[in-house]
């Protein structure tokens, strides 16, 4: 009746288990779908209109640098969004992001006149830098708990346990020292090892 008991109340933690595993898979490829829509879109504005956002920024003569950005961030985006595992993808973004912030802060020089907008485009970075990172970290998480091997319904014994009631006592019988059933034998080899010394 008790390993009844432990049984249900091991699946119930199970039901548990798997039911929160789904939600959190849910909600980080949910993050991971609206950081891929993201991404194409930010890659288009920078792939399009770099002399724009360099402008913007006080960073003429970066516009090929941005364009690249935009090229990234596009196929980021198309990872995100069509990929099983994406976890990668994310990684990529949160490598990106590390790219975007050290380009944003040349901006920031005093001789900027856009340095304002330059230091609220690496906050807005950061945040999506955070963001990338939470759900990157969040899906490689989920994976290695749906990787693992489900040992629940395992006792440890091949045969049940059971099968196993009273081996213990029987093996005992059959491994016993051979000097407790020889005492004054042992005690000579045990003088004859002290002398020895």
């Amino acid at each position: 009746m008790h390993a009844q008991s432990m049984t249900s109340a091991s699946r119930h933690t199970q039901d548990q288990t798997r039911a929160a595993y789904r939600r959190h898979q849910k909600r980080a490829a949910g993050i991971a779908q609206g950081l891929g829509w993201f991404s194409i879109g930010l890659g288009l504005a920078e792939f399009l209109a770099p002399h724009t956002i360099t402008r913007a920024l006080g960073m003429e003569g970066r516009e090929t640098l941005v364009r690249m950005y935009g090229l990234r961030e596009m196929a980021n985006g198309a990872g995100l969004l069509s990929a099983d595992n994406k976890a990668p993808w994310l990684w990529g973004r949160v490598g990106g992001d590390a790219l975007d912030l050290a380009t944003l802060s040349l901006g920031m020089e005093e001789s900027n006149a856009k340095r304002d907008n330059a230091i609220l485009a690496t906050v807005m970075v950061g945040a999506i830098t955070a963001l990338d990172f939470y759900a990157a970290q969040r899906l490689d998480g989920l994976k290695q708990v749906q990787d693992a091997p489900d040992y629940s319904a395992r006792s440890g014994f091949p045969k049940g346990a059971r099968a196993v009631h009273g081996i213990a006592k029987d093996q005992a019988a059959v491994m016993r020292p051979r000097f407790i059933d020889n005492p004054p034998r042992y005690e000579r080899q045990r003088q004859s090892a002290e002398a020895a010394l």
